[in-house]
């Protein structure tokens, strides 16, 4: 079973909007060497949806060479149209993937039965470890705890990725799942609660600028250190908080930016943070520790 500190990585772009494939690499590393301890690449923070099938498949191939098995790497591979997302969860496989990460179908709003049917669907084409992603504020489809029940009986899916941010939902989630069905939070805020009560990770956007508190968070929350893993989360409170300030990973690549770990780069129709949260968002930075006035 994956578990710890997994970072949802942004997909660094160059100032023409190209995929930056030096800073890509470059990512991995920072990553490996701060702790974190899985990459999910292509996901919502990695900007799936503006990059094209090929580009989606090729970051996903770079990252997982560059990887080179020192730690789990999990696919992006999710899409509003069933076809679409056998396709490109195949090609993660074909890459080497450890596993896919599949976000409920947006804009077209299914029903829970074509929810489950989606699902079941790509699990039964493709053979690899396949992860649900429950984010209703993004996608405008809320898959409901009792159709993930009824998927993880189903061979290939082996968890899910809440992003709710609502912790009674979330336990009594974990609490209605198998045994070794696993659930991950979705939301930095609420994180090390949920993994408290038995989440086995955190699937993460502040990893992206702080990697080695959310990853020290995340095993003292796995070891049950409820005292340590707060005060260490609390540390970095602020980023989960201003790393929303607008839509993700509007704030989260600005901040990589002023780390030097990418250029100031994000697609249309995304656009760069607007100068008018570029405080807040230092600030966050500073009182977390990974930057100076």
């Amino acid at each position: 079973m994956i578990t710890g500190s997994l970072v949802a990585l942004i997909t660094p772009m160059t100032t023409n909007g190209a995929v930056d494939s030096k800073k890509l690499d470059d990512l991995v590393e920072f990553h490996i060497s701060q702790g974190t301890h899985g990459i999910v690449a292509v996901g919502t923070t990695g900007e799936s949806s503006t990059l094209t099938p090929e580009e989606h498949s090729n970051v996903i191939r770079q990252v997982i060479k560059t990887v080179n098995g020192r730690v789990p790497v999990i696919a992006g591979t999710g899409a509003n149209a069933t076809h679409e997302a056998i396709d490109l969860t195949q090609a993660a496989k074909d890459a080497g993937a450890d596993a896919c990460l599949l976000v409920t179908p947006y804009y077209n709003k299914p029903t829970q039965e074509g929810l489950y049917q989606h699902f079941k669907a790509i699990a039964e084409a493709v053979d690899i470890p396949q992860i649900l992603y429950n984010v209703p504020g993004r996608t405008a489809c809320d898959m409901q705890n009792e159709t993930v029940v009824r998927l993880a009986s189903v061979n290939n899916i082996v968890g899910i990725k809440d992003a709710t941010g609502n912790i009674e939902r979330g336990e009594a989630l974990i609490q209605s799942l198998p045994e070794g069905f696993a659930v991950y939070s979705g939301d930095d805020p609420t994180a090390v609660a949920l993994m408290l009560l038995g989440a086995k990770g955190n699937i993460s956007v502040t990893a992206n600028v702080a990697p080695k508190a959310v990853s020290q968070a995340a095993e003292f929350a796995l070891a049950g250190d409820a005292e340590a893993a707060y005060a260490t989360d609390q540390s970095i409170a602020p980023l989960h908080m201003n790393l929303f300030v607008e839509s993700n990973p509007i704030p989260v690549k600005w901040a990589c930016a002023q780390l030097g770990l990418c250029e100031n780069s994000i697609r249309l129709p995304l656009t760069v943070l607007s100068e008018a949260h570029h405080e807040a968002v230092k600030q966050a930075m500073v009182q977390a520790g990974i930057l100076s006035l």
